[in-house]
């Protein structure tokens, strides 16, 4: 049975035990990070750029990157008075 496994976090690898979860990750990586990330201040990304599950268990080799939340304060519901170039 495996006991650890290879992840990467902001581009170091790690060795997290089996079943580990992103936060896991992030806690191995940095701690102060991590509680960022409980407190929603960053979020976990995978290696596409989408946001990652941080409860859900992952797999050898998973990639993931801490980036600053960002809160999108204005979004229009459509195009409505907006005009095209």
């Amino acid at each position: 049975m495996i006991q650890s496994m290879r992840v990467f976090v902001n581009g170091r690898g790690l060795d997290v035990a089996a079943g580990a979860t992103a936060l896991d990750a992030v806690r191995a990586f940095d701690p102060v990070a991590a509680d960022a990330v409980s407190r929603g201040e960053r979020v976990v990304t995978d290696s596409r750029g989408l946001p990652a599950d941080v409860a859900v268990p992952i797999q050898a080799g998973a990639i993931f990157r801490l980036v600053p939340r960002r809160d999108r304060t204005w979004a229009p519901d459509d195009d409505a008075g907006f005009e095209a170039p």
